[in-house]
């Protein structure tokens, strides 16, 4: 990896945006930073974080305050991991692997895509050699395929992924106006070189539906949880439930947590913020259960309302693939960097000594 320098100006996420669009082409652009149709949901995210009002506690002794807490049997520095994002190599040509290595330097948690253009071996080797590394994990897009499933799972134990994240809210892709009228399509040089193989053709009869008689047959469903469950040891998260019955419906199963994310408004617009969802998810599964939220973070202010309205952790999403287009590894350091002394500086002027001590008392 090349040693880059930041670009002057950086003292928040939203400034990553200006320098990440001059180095992107159009059309990397428009798939990164788009969303579904209209795009109201990507912009409910945002806005839903900005409505909630935070109500300080003051005169607390937080001499000795910190931001560890436990996430699946381990101990995390903070509650700020990278959220999946494919393709990263549009935005850089390091892609993945630089934003592991400043994940990894910043004890910050990743969630790698299946559809990295970067070896998952490499991005694992990134986070092994940094002891004070944060939790790595390994996202699924279901593919009717057992044998090609069973070899992706076991590959992805042998590197040393601790847990399994399976994306349930795209089994098609969104309407994402913006990337059409970009004209997006992949560069030859960028690819998912974790996905191997070539996907099987779909035969229709004439008069069937590609949609209902092609795609969806091959999408995953509960037997498919199941599946998963039963051929990995690792712990197996859903990325993507909006509906309390489904939560419970995954708990049933056996599943160890959940994302509550809407796919940063990529999929079905007009779904609730996930600022929105998150507490009625909490309220469907109850305290116990691992809960973790993506969809509109930028302040150190929204992990930890995130945290008050019951999340574990967060998830970031866009604004690092933009930090890592501005200026590579260093910038999404640097990015993870200021989000990490954001939420100090919030848990500090509200009273929170820790992040269990962040909770619906903290909003107005």
């Amino acid at each position: 990896m090349r040693l880059e320098t930041l670009p002057d100006g950086l003292i928040n996420l939203a400034d990553f945006e200006g320098p990440a669009r001059e180095r992107m082409s159009a059309q990397a652009w428009a798939y990164m930073s788009g969303g579904a149709a209209d795009e109201l949901t990507l912009r409910a995210n945002r806005c839903a974080w900005d409505a909630i009002k935070l109500q300080p506690r003051v005169l607390r002794d937080l001499s000795g305050g910190h931001t560890r807490l436990p996430l699946l049997g381990r101990e995390l520095a903070h509650p700020i991991l990278l959220a999946p994002i494919a393709y990263q190599r549009l935005a850089h040509e390091d892609g993945e692997l630089a934003s592991a290595y400043a994940a990894a330097a910043q004890s910050a948690g990743m969630v790698l895509s299946a559809q990295s253009s970067v070896e998952m071996e490499a991005v694992a080797k990134a986070f092994a050699d940094e002891p004070q590394s944060g939790p790595l994990w390994f996202q699924l897009y279901w593919r009717n395929d057992p044998g090609f499933m069973l070899e992706l799972i076991q590959r992805v134990e042998w590197a040393g992924y601790q847990a399994l994240v399976l994306t349930v809210d795209a089994p098609v892709h969104g309407a994402r106006d913006r990337e059409r009228r970009a004209g997006f399509q992949l560069p030859d040089d960028v690819r998912a070189v974790n996905l191997g193989g070539r996907k099987q053709p779909i035969e229709l009869a004439p008069g069937q539906s590609m949609m209902f008689d092609g795609l969806m047959p091959r999408a995953a469903t509960w037997r498919e949880i199941d599946w998963l469950r039963t051929h990995s040891r690792l712990p197996l998260l859903l990325k993507g439930v909006s509906h309390a019955d489904d939560a419970r419906e995954a708990l049933q199963r056996g599943v160890s947590g959940l994302i509550v994310s809407n796919h940063g408004g990529r999929t079905l617009d007009t779904l609730p913020a996930t600022a929105e969802l998150l507490p009625v998810l909490r309220a469907a599964v109850g305290e116990a259960v691992p809960l973790l939220v993506d969809g509109g973070i930028r302040r150190g202010t929204d992990v930890l309302k995130a945290l008050a309205l019951g999340a574990d952790a967060v998830l970031l999403g866009r604004p690092y693939v933009f930090a890592l287009a501005a200026a590579g590894a260093l910038g999404v350091a640097h990015g993870l960097r200021l989000l990490r002394d954001e939420f100090e500086i919030a848990m500090a002027l509200t009273g929170c000594k820790t992040p269990a001590d962040a909770g619906p008392h903290l909003l107005w």
